[in-house]
Order: C-alpha cells, then sequence, then structure tokens
C-alpha cells in the first residue's frame, strides 16, 4: 500500500472524530408527560366500591382469578390461534426491524467494488508523445462512507424509528388484554345467558303446571274462565322471553369461537356456569399516576408523541448543511492474473458537503408542518388519558351499583320464596286462591331472574375493571438480531 494512502487513511478516523464532537442534535429532547396529580376518579358526591385493593400487583393471567379452568382452557386456544394477536405480533417484528435499519444508519457503510473498462491513455496528457495505449483496467476492493449527521437528522431518524416500535409493543399489549378481556366477557356473558335460559325454563314449567291446576279448579268450578286465561296469558308470555335468550347466547358462542381463532362450525365453547366463576375480591385499584404507565393505549399515545417529537429533530436537521466522507482502497492492473498483487494497490479519500440554499419554502413548511403534529399527537395523548379516567370512573361506579342490587336483589328473592311458601300452605288450607299461587310463583321466579342477571353484570364488570386498570404486565419483547 502507499505510503500516502497509508497516511490519508489514518487521518480519515480523527477527521471524523472531530466532525462528529462539533456536531449537535437538533430538535427537541423528548421528555415524557408528567404524571396526574389527582388521587382518585370518580367525582366527590360518588362513593367506590368497598372491596378495592390500591396498588395490588396484577398478573398477566388475571383471568385465573375467576377460579375456572374451562376459561383458563379457552384462554390457552385464544392466546395461540387468534388472528388479531398474530398481526400485532407481525407489525411488532417489522416495527423494530425498521428501528433497526435505521439505527444502522448511522454507522459507516462498507461495499466492495469490482470492475473491468477497456481504457485509452492520452500521453499527451502527460506531455508525451507517441501513439496512445489501449489496454484493459481491472479492479477490485472496499469502499467507505460515513455521514457526520452534524445536526442529527439520522439519530433523530432513528429515535422517531424506535419509538414507532414501542408504539407498536404497547399495541401488542392492548391487542393481548383486548383478547383476554373480551374472552372473559364472552364466558360471562354465556354463563348468564345459559343460566336466564335455565330460570325462564321453570317459569314456563311453572307456569304450565298453573295453567294445568287453573283448568281443573275450573273444571270443579272453583274458578273462572278468566282465572284459566290468565294463567295462558302468563305462560304464552314468558314463552316469548326464550327466544331472543337464545339468540343472544349463539351471538355470544359464535363470538367467543371467532376469538379463539375458530369458525362456530369447528369449534364451541364448554358450558359456563355462573356459579363456576368466582367474583375477585378484593379488585385491584391503581392510582392515576400508576395507570397512565400501565395502561397500553396510554402507552401507545406518548409512544407516538416521542416519534413526533422526534419528526421535528429530522425536520429541523434537514435544513442545516450535512458532511460525507468516504475512501476506497482498490487493486488495479491490467492484468488480472497481477490484480492481487500489493503493488497494485490505489485509494482516495475525501469529504462532501450538501447545503440547501433555497427550496421555495419547503423545509420551513416541513418543520412547521412537524410541530403541529407534535400538537396533534400531544392532544390526543390527553384525550386519551381523559378517556381512560372516565371509563374506570364509570365502572368503579357501575361496580358499586351492582354490589347494592346483588344485595336487593338477595333480599328480593329470600322474600319471594317466603311468599311463595305462605301462599301455598294458604291455598293447600283452602284461604287462598290459584290466583295468588300464581302471582307468588311469578314473583319468586322473577327474582330468581333478577338475581342471575345482577351476579352475570357484577362478573362483567369486575373483568371491565381489569381491562380499565390495563391489566397485568407481559414480558418485553424481544429485539430483533441485528
Amino acid at each position: 500500500m502507499p505510503a500516502l494512502l497509508r497516511r490519508a487513511l489514518r487521518s480519515l478516523p480523527p477527521l471524523a472524530l472531530a466532525a462528529g464532537l462539533a456536531a449537535c442534535t437538533a430538535g427537541p429532547d423528548f421528555r415524557p408527560p408528567p404524571a396526574p396529580p389527582q388521587q382518585g376518579y370518580t367525582a366527590p358526591d360518588e362513593s367506590d366500591p368497598a372491596a378495592l385493593a390500591l396498588g395490588a400487583k396484577i398478573d398477566a393471567d388475571w383471568w385465573r382469578l375467576y377460579r375456572s379452568q374451562d376459561l383458563d382452557r379457552v384462554l390457552k386456544t385464544a392466546l395461540a390461534g387468534n388472528r388479531s394477536l398474530a398481526v400485532a405480533r407481525a407489525s411488532l417484528r417489522r416495527a423494530q426491524n425498521l428501528a433497526a435499519a435505521a439505527a444502522g444508519a448511522e454507522l459507516p457503510q462498507i461495499d466492495a467494488t469490482a470492475g473491468a473498462a477497456r481504457e485509452k491513455l492520452n500521453m499527451a496528457a502527460y506531455g508525451l508523445s507517441g501513439p496512445n495505449p489501449v489496454f484493459n483496467l481491472y479492479q477490485v476492493g472496499p469502499t467507505v462512507s460515513y455521514d457526520l449527521d452534524l445536526f442529527g437528522r439520522d439519530r433523530r431518524t432513528a429515535e422517531a424509528a424506535q419509538a414507532q416500535a414501542d408504539e407498536q409493543g404497547y399495541q401488542l399489549r392492548a391487542a393481548y388484554l383486548s383478547l383476554t378481556g373480551n374472552v372473559v366477557l364472552r364466558a360471562v356473558e354465556i354463563a348468564g345467558l345459559e343460566a336466564q335460559i335455565r330460570t325462564v325454563e321453570g317459569i314456563v314449567a311453572d307456569d304450565e303446571r298453573n295453567l294445568a291446576l287453573a283448568r281443573a279448579a275450573k273444571a270443579a268450578g272453583s274458578v273462572g274462565r278468566g282465572d284459566v286465561l290468565h294463567a295462558a296469558s302468563q305462560l304464552a308470555g314468558d314463552r316469548t322471553l326464550l327466544p331472543p335468550l337464545h339468540q343472544r347466547l349463539a351471538v355470544a358462542r359464535h363470538a367467543l369461537a371467532l376469538l379463539t381463532g375458530h369458525s362456530p362450525a369447528d369449534w364451541s365453547p364448554p358450558g359456563f356456569a355462573l356459579d363456576g366463576l368466582a367474583l375477585p375480591t378484593p379488585l385491584p385499584l391503581r392510582l392515576p399516576s400508576a395507570l397512565v404507565r400501565q395502561r397500553p393505549d396510554i402507552l401507545a399515545a406518548e409512544a407516538r408523541l416521542h416519534a413526533a417529537s422526534a419528526a421535528i429533530g429530522v425536520a429541523q436537521a434537514e435544513r442545516y448543511p450535512d458532511i460525507t466522507l468516504s475512501g476506497s482502497l482498490l487493486l488495479q492492473s491490467v492484468k488480472p492474473d497481477q490484480l492481487f498483487r500489493m503493488a497494485s494497490g490505489a485509494g482516495d479519500v475525501g469529504g462532501g458537503l450538501l447545503a440547501p440554499l433555497f427550496h421555495g419554502g419547503i423545509l420551513a413548511a416541513n418543520e412547521q408542518a412537524a410541530r403541529a403534529a407534535f400538537e396533534a399527537s400531544r392532544a390526543q395523548y390527553e384525550q386519551t388519558v381523559l378517556a381512560a379516567f372516565t371509563q374506570v370512573a364509570d365502572i368503579l361506579q357501575a361496580l358499586s351499583h351492582d354490589a347494592e342490587e346483588s344485595a336487593d336483589q338477595a333480599r328480593a328473592v329470600a322474600a319471594a320464596d317466603a311468599s311463595l311458601k305462605v301462599a301455598r300452605l294458604s291455598y293447600s288450607a283452602g284461604d287462598a286462591g290459584i290466583l295468588q299461587v300464581l302471582d307468588a310463583e311469578r314473583q319468586d321466579q322473577q327474582a330468581r331472574l333478577g338475581a342471575v342477571r345482577a351476579r352475570a353484570d357484577r362478573l362483567a364488570d369486575s373483568a371491565q375493571l381489569f381491562l380499565a386498570m390495563g391489566g397485568g404486565w407481559i414480558a418485553p419483547p424481544q429485539a430483533p438480531a441485528s
């Protein structure tokens, strides 16, 4: 290698280092939004549920708190086969690799070149006389280029790409949370509908027995035709309750099949029972300051805000000069068999500067557009936080009212049972008519139906609270191999 080339190549790293030390990064450095100062979610005149555990840890498999092996098996199937979760995983891998590619642009780029050309030497250009020789020139060797990135365009681009990858990671967590929550909600819905169907079927069976009793009493002359018609009307009305319940059950079962990654024709859910689903107690509650660091939708909005902040730096850096260093070490020879001899080495090192002078206002407009996008992302982040707090407040109130309704329904069932016993005893003693027994039985069944609905609502709202709290932590996804 010629001494001049060696000296030139040795001077390249110090030159790059000096320029790099002088570099600065354009645009604002991102800082996460401050945590909200509020300590609660509901209005001062509203009461929260009593059974809450402030700051309790939530596991990723939070649905195990419902203590249902059938639910555990369905969740395992859904996590393995759900297509939306597969889309989120693939989107994350794409974003991670794009971030790795953007980070690679900050490093020197090394390539190999090889070529052969037919050349004619101009002797007169060198002050020589004689014919101009024609020869073949062969060359091979590496080339190196390095963008000094004086104002951080590449650094901000890589920063934005990494923020976008972070957002996709949070979107994956959101998809995981949505899937697990919807499976639990569909399971609770199926259990509640099946319990309601059984209760209504019991009401219809009682109506049929009551109608038979009314007809027998009419035949005996103890009641009139109106009593029979009243019993028949109750039977017909109660039968109309079943078709809508069966339809809702079919839709819920189909929805659960879709969540597991199957068609309704290929998969059927187990028969969930309300009594087979335990109510988690106490329910976890995170403070607002912790919630913004846990909910994936809020964290995804923050990552979008980060990417928008980095985009301002990219737009600013485009308005400043940029220097690129380059060098090559080529082996050249007029004979292929002598190409790889040391005496055939040649090389060059240099640099280039590109500075924008006039672009018709494009660069300034791009920077202002980036700033406007950042303001939009900040407003969207704030809206996401407010929506999350509102959702938690709604669910806390729903749980509070669920507890009151469950207690009221339990008292209603006890009162209706006692009333039915008295009515039957009075009827047996001849002190009451059949209509009194019919009304007592109907009130008893309606109370039981209300209790079923209240328990299903309470279970569903407890699952909604886990979703509103952001579920549990998921193991962070691995970065792609470089």
